[in-house]
């Protein structure tokens, strides 16, 4: 067989020292987070920052928005290194070059945004010829340069990270809300401190978007092999990612994704919470970052070319992806069990209520149903004990890949599981039945890798079924061993997650073994808040396709995490907000701490609360203000009337739907 499941290596990056710590080079990924406080608070700055080291953060950065913060680094750096740690400081910097000259000076690392460095953001649409954009180029260096020369003098790293929300104007001219204008943004930066001989650079191409971010980082990548024939560091993030599993969940499938492609040197999950929490999320990630191995050279994963499927029921075709609830490992199963996955029965009615995020197959191994489920979920069980059903009708078998002499003709569809271990691709008879169930109806190829390299060999396997012209849709079948709930979502969100962003499958089935599942406390949070384990998997595949723009069943909010420019409690208001609009399906709602990605990540959303001063709120709707210095106590007020005013309100005793049986 032509294809075998291949290594993943670590991409070998230029080695930047940020004070005594070193990154690249084959160093192990750092993890990172950034404070939440004024920075003019001192003592609440230096108390915040020592207990993200003592959570596990090997760097902490820290806004500097004007120059007095800058000033206020130096005092900062002093009370942290006095109690004990010598932890590198990373200051924050947007629209203030003073404030990075003066922090080059003090701190181990200064992060600029070349969105707005040297630049205002109006939204202006500007046709450059080649000699304006060369001369904007120019004012750029000038702005710049200064920056570069003091970082070589003091020793100071420098982190040139582009934002998807807040590329300048002039990017935007030219490449347009793209991957490619992110990575041009950053490259106009690194070119100027190349010529400055000046190489202590990280880069990171952070969106709120996995599949933009995702876009970006390997675009970068590939620019900078073709370009200098070596790559710089990398710092992955999704930024805005919000809070919850919903924010864990979005992160793992950009920065998972990622690692096991070998890509990144030092990441940091953007969560809307206390930033120390933000640290075990890092740490499971960097659980799944593959080993050095400088001498191979790296290469981008191919991609695949993901053919269509013909439709077989709801599955495949131009149809959404579906999502199957495994119950198989249940001794009984009764309709009030069906509210985990979406199916909420009322007995004096006899009507089901369907939620957005109802599951659309039920597993039930060797069991069959003695109740009348809901015509929008069908069963599927093994092939033995569906034999002896009278009506078969709302069931459908499933098939080991082996048994392909068994499959019933009597069956509309059949569900055909498939596990991929790492000998598959070497067992010729193994391609001889996936030609042989290519020739067949109905078939439902479910999808599991037992392999060592789980993700690889997905990968390939699918490459196989595009060279195959693979006809039938694929379910994946994605099981964890992992022992906590937030190691489970990192690990279901990498190894879905990763697939469903470059198209391959039509259909998610998450597996568990909820005796071995731990439910982690952290700084007095419990990280499941689902009733029991059918919940937990059913919210997070329908999370995964959410995240990976495959499937959308809930609202999306795009979050910041918070920071001394933040300009009211961020994590209060956006519970607020969220408790208020959670039921609005499809819709995206952004709320920003302040002004530096709010109007940009605007783009993304479809209304926006960016703070625009101490206590007062800017309303958006798209990238337009609808109300400027809204006080902050009548904000989610307001933002709920602009919703209604749009027509995109509905009443929450609304949402859903209702089945009555008899």
């Amino acid at each position: 067989m032509a294809l075998s499941i291949p290594s993943y290596h670590r991409l070998l990056t230029r080695e930047v020292r940020v004070g005594n710590l070193l990154l690249g080079n084959g160093h192990p990924v750092r993890i990172q987070t950034m404070t939440t406080t004024d920075t003019m608070d001192t003592a609440a700055t230096v108390a915040q920052t020592i207990r993200c080291i003592e959570a596990g953060a090997e760097l902490v950065r820290i806004t500097a928005p004007s120059i007095k913060e800058a000033y206020n680094l130096e005092l900062i750096k002093k009370e942290v290194r006095a109690a004990g740690f010598d932890t590198p400081l990373v200051a924050d910097i947007h629209f203030t070059p003073n404030a990075a000259e003066v922090a080059a000076r003090i701190i181990e690392k200064v992060r600029v945004n070349p969105g707005n460095y040297a630049d205002k953001k109006k939204f202006d649409t500007i046709d450059y010829t080649d000699a304006q954009y060369g001369a904007e180029i120019e004012r750029i260096r000038n702005r710049f340069v200064p920056l570069v020369k003091l970082c070589k003098e003091y020793g100071a790293a420098m982190r040139i990270g582009t934002n998807h929300g807040s590329l300048s104007d002039r990017i935007m001219s030219r490449y347009g809300d793209t991957a490619i204008g992110m990575v041009e943004s950053a490259l106009e930066f690194l070119r100027i401190a190349r010529d400055e001989n000046y190489h202590q650079i990280v880069l990171s191409m952070k969106s709120s978007n996995p599949v933009v971010m995702i876009d970006a980082y390997r675009l970068l990548v590939q620019h900078m092999q073709d370009e200098f024939g070596e790559c710089y560091p990398l710092h992955l993030g999704v930024t805005e990612a919000g809070d919850g599993e919903d924010g864990r969940i979005k992160s793992a499938i950009g920065i998972g994704t990622l690692l096991r492609e070998g890509i990144g040197d030092t990441i940091r999950v953007s969560l809307t919470e206390e930033p120390e929490l933000e640290l075990p999320v890092c740490r499971d990630l960097v659980k799944i970052v593959p080993p050095a191995k400088a001498e191979i050279p790296y290469k981008l994963y191919p991609g695949t070319a993901v053919p269509k499927t013909h439709a077989v029921g709801n599955i495949g075709g131009e149809q959404l992806p579906v999502v199957v609830a495994d119950y198989s490992g249940t001794t009984t199963i009764t309709p009030v069990q069906l509210s985990s996955i979406g199916y909420d029965y009322d007995a004096a009615l006899d009507k089901w209520h369907i939620s957005d995020a109802a599951a659309d197959y039920i597993y039930t191994g060797k069991k069959s149903l003695d109740f009348e489920l809901p015509g929008s979920l069908r069963v599927v069980m093994d092939y033995e004990p569906w034999q002896l059903l009278s009506n078969r009708r709302e069931s459908i078998p499933m098939l080991d890949f082996t048994a392909i002499d068994a499959a019933p003709l009597n069956a509309t569809a059949y569900f055909v599981n498939l596990s991929i271990g790492d000998d598959f691709f070497e067992n010729e008879t193994g391609l001889e039945a996936l030609k042989n169930w290519q020739l067949k109806e109905g078939v439902v190829l479910c999808v599991a890798a037992v392999a060592t390299e789980k993700l690889a060999a997905l990968r390939s396997f699918a490459r196989l079924l595009a060279q195959l012209k693979w006809v039938h849709p694929v379910v994946l079948r994605v099981r964890s061993e992992m022992e906590t709930v937030e190691e489970q979502l990192i690990d279901f969100s990498v190894h879905a997650g990763a697939l469903f962003l470059e198209g391959i499958g039509q259909g998610i089935w998450l597996m568990n073994d909820p005796l071995k599942l731990k439910n982690v406390k952290a700084a007095g949070r419990t990280y499941l808040p689902q009733k029991d384990n059918f919940q937990f998997l059913n919210n997070t595949a329908f999370s995964i396709l959410q995240a990976t723009r495959r499937r959308i069943s809930k609202t999306e909010y795009i979050s910041c995490p918070s920071c001394g420019r933040t300009l009211f409690d961020l994590q209060e208001t956006t519970a607020k907000i969220r408790n208020a609009t959670q039921h609005l399906k499809g819709l995206k709602i952004a709320v920003m701490g302040c002004i530096v990605n709010g109007p940009g990540e605007m783009a993304d959303a479809d209304f926006g609360y960016v703070g625009s001063g101490p206590g007062k709120i800017t309303l958006y709707k798209g990238k337009e203000v609808v109300q400027r210095n809204v006080p902050s106590e009548i904000a989610v007020d307001a933002l709920i009337d602009l919703l209604k005013e749009n027509g995109v309100w509905v009443d929450p005793a609304g949402v859903g739907m209702e089945l009555k049986l008899s």
